[in-house]
């Protein structure tokens, strides 16, 4: 009898912690698939903005050119 009684408090200790992890999973899970977009956009920002400083970059070297040209004729 007091084998019976160990092994159901051992069962519903064990529960616990098993219903702790499922859940625990469930929130990270959820927690990940709402940081996706986030990043995604994130990622898109990143890329337009990059373009852009590359094409000021050219047009400032462009510039700079024209005028080490004007100066050395």
């Amino acid at each position: 009898m007091h084998k019976m009684i160990l092994i159901l408090v051992a069962l519903f200790g064990l529960s616990g912690c098993v219903v702790g992890a499922v859940v625990g999973t469930a929130v990270d899970v959820a927690v990940e698939v709402v940081k996706v977009p986030f990043k995604v956009g994130g990622a898109v920002v990143d890329a337009v903005s990059d373009d852009e400083e590359d094409e000021v970059k050219a047009d400032e070297a462009d510039a700079a050119e024209e005028a080490a040209q004007i100066s050395g004729d």
